[in-house]
């Protein structure tokens, strides 16, 4: 897929821009503030139909939107896959109070759900804040993990929002029983039955699937960090349920649960499956229905797993086992370098898994690396049908890499094209 053409209208500082891509990689440069990053957030907008940064949809909106007769804010996008084009389109216009927008989908003028936008432009994303998918919680990691697969899979996407209503309705009963009953009586486990059915069903596909994707991704990941540390250093993910499903041994499920490292030879072989995965969810149910009620909350599920990020992880049984815990030992840089490798293995992961090959966007990337991170870069960028990378120096791109790219300058929310001297 290629995103050919990109249109804004009252998009953050972009009163109106068009902008026609060309190129394999486009490089944007511009100081801070202009709207570089803004650009990358449009077509991500695009890809997703949610923002990385604003919580609401009237923080995209820029103010001269309200000098319009019809306050509004558009993105517009013509995306070619195999020849064909598909325009996307989101547009946010101001709702009754004056204040707030709400945010309308097309494809291809029609009107459209927000789920039904996913899946038509797929699109990695790198930012500087990206760090916290390493230092951050583990709702970061969570949230990565479904936006990946959300893309991937729209069947995972309806998945988790039944999952996610289940939760919402589960814990209000949860609540409402926390007061009321003896955790161990007849009443309470009549209640929960059939929300502790839901729980189970919808998490399994939930679990199971993202078992599946991370068994995917860590290989790849791995080889990807080891190019951008010169095989100095090895990553391996571990997906870290909040219950153990079958893929650790217990002793070492609870090792990293409790942030220690562990034995990889124990867990490579170990594989979870959707029937173990949904007995194993329900005998925690059960057995831990004290502990849920005294919290009014549901405690286990995917809402509440982990991804779990160890350097350094010994490859064979012999060799000297030197692994720490990344999230809690690891300095600023490789901390920037794991969830780098972890972007780039999305981009293969995505593309193997949909034959397609999504754009990577990467904000700035070049600042926050040295100079043999940033080489070990530039050569992953090479094989892309399509990437947005910005930066504020140009120098920090080879001559011979900008003489191949489209060059974009931004300031104040214009676009002009460059061209190579």
């Amino acid at each position: 897929m290629f995103l050919s053409h990109l249109h804004l209208e009252h998009f953050r500082n972009y009163r109106q821009l068009d902008l026609a891509f060309s190129a394999p990689v486009t490089l944007v440069q511009g100081r801070n503030g202009q709207g570089k990053t803004n650009l990358l957030e449009a077509v991500y907008y695009l890809a997703t139909s949610k923002s990385r940064h604003a919580r609401a949809e009237r923080e995209v909106v820029d103010r001269d939107a309200t000098r319009e007769l019809i306050p509004y804010g558009r993105i517009r996008g013509d995306i070619m896959r195999a020849e064909q084009s598909t325009t996307l389109e989101i547009l946010f216009t101001l709702r009754n109070d004056g204040v707030n927008y709400s945010k309308q989908v097309r494809v291809n003028g029609a009107p459209r759900r927000s789920m039904d936008l996913v899946g038509h432009l797929r699109a990695v994303l790198f930012l500087p804040e990206d760090l916290a998918l390493i230092s951050g919680s583990p709702s970061e990691r969570r949230r990565y993990i479904d936006i990946a697969l959300c893309q991937i899979d729209r069947h995972y996407c309806q998945a988790l929002s039944r999952y996610q209503k289940v939760v919402t309705q589960r814990n209000s009963l949860l609540k409402r029983l926390q007061e009321q009953e003896q955790p161990d009586s007849p009443s309470v486990a009549a209640q929960l039955s059939f929300w502790d059915d839901q729980l189970v069903e919808q998490g399994t596909q939930v679990l199971t699937r993202r078992h599946a994707y991370l068994a995917h991704l860590a290989p790849i990941a791995r080889s990807r960090h080891q190019d951008l540390t010169q095989r100095q250093e090895a990553l391996e993910l571990f997906y870290l349920p909040s219950f153990n499903t079958g893929l650790y041994s217990d002793s070492d499920y609870q090792r990293l649960r409790d942030g220690e490292d562990a034995q990889f030879d124990a867990l490579a072989s170990l594989k979870a499956d959707a029937p173990t995965i949904s007995q194993r969810f329900r005998e925690r149910l059960e057995g831990r229905r004290g502990v849920e009620l005294a919290a009014g909350s549901s405690l286990y599920g995917p809402h509440r797993d982990e991804l779990i990020f160890l350097v350094n992880v010994a490859p064979h049984r012999g060799a000297q086992n030197n692994t720490w815990n990344l999230r809690v030992y690891g300095s600023r840089g490789q901390q920037r370098t794991g969830a780098l490798a972890l972007k780039l293995a999305e981009l293969q992961a995505m593309s193997e898994a949909t034959g397609e090959k999504p754009i990577l966007l990467l904000d700035d990337v070049m600042s926050e690396l040295d100079a043999r991170r940033r080489a070990a870069l530039l050569s992953a960028l090479v094989d892309l049908r399509q990437g947005i990378v910005t930066t504020t120096d140009w120098a920090h791109f080879p001559a011979d890499f900008q003489q191949n790219a489209q060059r974009l300058q931004i300031e104040a929310g214009t676009a002009q094209t460059l061209s190579i001297t």
